[in-house]
Formats: structure tokens, C-alpha cells, sequence
């Protein structure tokens, strides 16, 4: 029996893309969401609350006149430590050289340092080690009073006013949250933002914090946690059960951790968030090459069919299209990469079902080309009775060589149960909710489409084949298997429904 293939145009990990100076117009939004963007990131640490509303505004036009769900992140800064304005803005250290960080907001002297931190050097210890300029600069504490702290210079370079410090190892008591990321957060929920993450977390506890402060203000955003301190892989089970769904933030992790550990640590998060059936983006120097180059490195595009093969739902550009020089061509070029991943990645899973079912059934079996992992937690406020008609239709869909396979649900959670079992029928996402839709859009393998909720079976049936035919998705004699989640038109949760086009 020959393997299946997918519709050529049909990508199933998604595009996250961070909007910037190189693709903030409406025509560059445009061009990226044709591209295949899924969902724009706006990054808080960048630009005013006006430009990011600017911003999301032209994503919602868009989004409107393209007829596509398109999902917005907000990414919350978090407590992110910077060194102060430097005399010249740049200062050229060598391995060997001593500087000092002193209390203030500016240096008196040359070979002096502030940071954006007030108790950074009550909070240091001789052995620390400080990191500038995501990791390129490298320094060890050998003195510390109560005025200053002594640092020698390990790995030396040149470093700039503001940029970032990190402190491995070193417990901070500084609050998740900032003043600036509350008010970020608060714009984030009245305007109808659809991610919210928090950057730097520790523990679970900030991220139900950040949870309650959106629902108290009507917001349903998504939590998504982003994992990049020690603190955060050490207390990973408990975070991820926590959050709505997470980032492996590659950049400050490999910075916070060992820059070695970092393969296996993206491994073992990816892991963490199919047991809890999270949604999970690998983020940060993906196709970085692509912010000045028209190709990618080898290494690039393997990182990315890696991050596709370890059970990425989605991958994140950063600088590539927020300044990069070929916003659209680097989109264009991600797709092309998972593309191509995810036709191995099926046909691998093909052979591995069609292996085991032979094993138990004989030869005369039929293949099943869906791969049922069995998940070990429920979706939060996913009914059992949904999960298990999500696992039992989808085994139906791969015996069946159904071509569609349809989830009807107003809050999507349903879809989340489906899109975590990677199953190889193509899946869509239907709600009358477009919130719903656009928190869809970062789900591996769903297409959100919008749909009125009905209680007449028959009729939702003639409207996805409708759209199917027309979209060139559904043939004649074709098969589709239906599940209607909770609170979409029969208005249960318990239903599965095979129909023949």
C-alpha cells in the first residue's frame, strides 16, 4: 500500500514572525502573512505602546481582508538586566582587564559600570560569573564590598551602552514582572491580544500571576512561558503544567545554562509539552544568516527540520524579519524547510505504525498512518469524554485514509487534543469565536476556519464540504471525520462522525 502523501501547500508547523522596523508596514504584513506567517509577535521591549497598537491594528486589517485567522503574541520584556550608558557608548575589554560595577545610574570614571539593576552588587558573590552581550563577554566577581563589586574580564571584546547582562547561577530577587511589563500587559488584555509571554521565568508561580492579571481584565490571552534560566528548567514540570503554552528561548538560555546542554534541554522541554499536550515554539537564531544573506546556512536549516522532528509546533524568526533585509524571502524559506521535514517526518511515522500493526494484526491488516502517542495529562478543561473520541477518531481517520479531519469547538481546546497527537490527515479547526480562530493559528497541523455554530449536523457537513471542494482540499467519494467539541453545535463533546463527500 503505497505511503500517503499531503497536499503539496500543506505546512503544518507554523510560522511565528516578529514585526520591527523592516516589516512593520501594512504592505509588509501583507507580503509576510502571504508568505505563510501564522501569528506576529510584537516585542515590548521595543517601540511604544502606540506603535505596538499601530501594529496590531494593520494585523487585523490584514487578517480581515485576507480572510485568514492570524494570532498576535505580546512578548513582555520581563526583568531583563542592562548595563548603563558607557562613556563613548562603547568601551574594548581585554582578557585579563579588571572593570568594577558601582551603584548610580552613570560611571564616574573609565573601566566602571551601572546596570539597570539597583541591587545587583548586594545580590553578586566572589566566583559569580557575569555575562555581557548574550554571552560574547564573559566576566568573573573577585572582589565584592557594599559599594562596588570587582569583576575580571575571562573572555574579553567590545561592549556596548544598554546591552544585556545575565548572571548564571545567581538567585536575583527581582519581581517577574516590572511596572512597564503591568502596563504591557494591561494594553495586551484590553486590546484583544492573543499571547501574552513572560520572559525570564523562575516559576510557576509568575506565570499563574501574569494569568490572573489577564482574566481579571476580561482578557482570554494564552500564557506562554519562555524558557531561558536555570531556575525555569529546574522547576520545568511545574511551569509548563502552569502555562498555556511555552517558548524555548535559546538566546538567554544558552546564556543562563550551558551553551553545550543546549540541544538536549530544547529536547527535554519539547518532551514536557506533549505530556501536558502544550502548544511549544522554538525561538532565536533559526535562520539568523537570513538577516543579511537571500539563503540560510546548512546548519540553519538543519536546526529548524530538528526542531520540527523533536515536536516543535511552531518556529520563531526574531531579527530576521523584525530588521532583517528579506522578511518575506526568509518566511518563504521556513516554510520551504518543514515542508520538506514533515514528508519524512509522515512517511516515518507511516512506516513505524504500519510496522506495529502488522506485528499485532498479520499481513492482512491495514496500515494506520496516525501516530497515537498516549498523552499523560489532560488539556486543561478538556473533558476526558473529548480526549478519548479525539484519540478513537483519529485512529478512524488514518484506517479510513480520511482526507480531512474536522474539529468543531467555540474555546479550541479540542483542536489543542488533536494538533498534540500529530496526526497525518490534515486537520481543521472550526468556531464562530475569533479568538478561538486566532489562537488556533499557532497550532501544529490546524487550519482555523471560521464557521456559525449550528445544531444541525447535516448542515455543518454541507458547509465544510463546500469550502473542502472549493479549496481543493475535497474530491468526490472523499472521507471526512468530524468531531464536534464542547459548546459547538450539538453542544457536546462526545461525537464523532465519518461522512463521505
Amino acid at each position: 500500500m503505497p505511503i500517503p502523501s499531503p497536499a503539496p501547500e500543506i505546512v503544518r508547523t507554523k510560522v511565528v514572525a516578529t514585526l520591527g522596523p523592516a516589516s512593520r508596514s501594512e504592505e509588509a504584513i501583507r507580503g509576510l502573512v502571504e508568505a505563510g506567517v501564522d501569528v506576529f509577535r510584537l516585542n515590548m521591549a521595543h517601540g511604544s505602546v502606540p506603535e505596538h497598537q499601530e501594529s496590531l491594528d494593520r494585523i487585523r486589517r490584514v487578517s480581515e481582508s485576507l480572510a485568514r485567522p492570524i494570532g498576535v503574541l505580546a512578548d513582555l520584556a520581563g526583568p531583563k538586566i542592562r548595563l548603563g550608558e558607557l562613556p563613548g557608548g562603547m568601551v574594548d575589554v581585554a582578557e585579563g582587564d579588571h572593570i568594577r560595577f558601582v551603584r548610580g545610574t552613570a560611571a564616574s570614571g573609565p573601566g566602571e559600570f551601572t546596570a539597570s539593576y539597583e541591587p545587583l552588587i548586594d545580590e553578586l558573590a566572589v566566583g559569580d560569573s557575569v555575562m555581557i552581550a548574550d554571552g560574547t563577554i564573559s566576566l568573573v566577581v573577585v572582589e565584592r564590598n557594599s559599594s562596588h563589586a570587582v569583576c575580571r574580564v575571562v573572555q574579553g571584546g567590545i561592549i556596548r551602552s544598554r546591552q544585556g547582562v545575565n548572571l548564571p547561577g545567581v538567585k536575583l530577587s527581582v519581581a517577574a514582572m516590572s511596572a512597564a511589563d503591568w502596563q504591557h500587559a494591561e494594553w495586551a488584555a484590553s486590546a484583544g491580544v492573543d499571547f501574552v509571554s513572560l520572559s525570564f521565568v523562575r516559576s510557576a508561580v509568575e506565570v499563574k500571576l501574569l494569568k490572573e492579571l489577564l482574566r481579571t481584565r476580561g482578557s482570554l490571552a494564552r500564557v506562554v512561558a519562555k524558557i531561558e534560566k536555570r531556575e525555569a528548567v529546574d522547576n520545568l514540570e511545574s511551569i509548563v503544567e502552569a502555562a498555556d503554552a511555552v517558548m524555548v528561548a535559546r538566546g538567554d538560555l544558552g546564556v543562563e545554562t550551558d551553551v553545550a546542554s543546549v540541544p538536549m534541554v530544547q529536547k527535554r522541554i519539547i518532551r514536557a509539552c506533549q505530556r501536558y499536550q502544550k502548544p511549544v515554539i522554538v525561538a532565536t537564531q533559526m535562520l539568523d544568516s537570513m538577516q543579511h544573506a537571500r539563503r540560510p546556512t546548512r546548519a540553519e536549516a538543519t536546526d529548524v527540520a530538528n526542531a520540527i522532528l523533536d515536536g516543535a509546533d511552531a518556529c520563531m524568526l526574531s531579527g530576521e524579519t523584525a530588521i532583517g533585509e528579506h522578511p518575506r524571502l526568509v518566511v518563504e524559506m521556513m516554510r520551504r524547510i518543514a515542508r520538506e521535514t514533515e514528508k519524512q517526518y509522515l512517511a516515518d511515522r507511516w512506516h513505524y505504525m504500519e510496522g506495529r500493526f502488522m506485528a499485532e494484526k498479520g499481513s492482512a491488516g491495514v496500515p494506520v498512518q496516525e501516530f497515537l502517542p498516549s498523552p499523560e495529562f489532560l488539556v486543561e478543561g478538556l473533558h476526558p469524554i473529548t480526549q478519548a473520541v479525539v484519540d478513537g477518531a483519529s485512529r478512524i481517520a488514518g484506517e479510513l485514509d480520511a482526507k480531512l479531519f474536522v474539529v468543531a469547538s467555540r474555546s479550541g481546546l479540542t483542536a489543542i487534543a488533536r494538533s498534540k497527537r500529530r496526526g497525518a490527515v490534515p486537520t481543521v479547526g472550526l468556531s464562530d469565536n475569533p479568538a478561538t480562530l486566532r489562537q488556533m493559528a499557532l497550532y501544529w497541523g490546524v487550519t482555523p476556519l471560521a464557521m456559525e455554530a449550528t445544531h444541525d449536523t447535516s448542515v455543518l457537513l454541507d458547509r465544510i464540504t463546500a469550502w473542502g471542494l472549493g479549496d481543493g482540499r475535497l474530491q468526490r467519494g472523499d472521507r471526512i471525520l468530524l468531531v464536534a467539541g464542547s459548546g459547538f453545535g450539538t453542544g457536546g463533546h462526545n461525537m464523532a462522525l465519518v461522512h463521505e463527500v
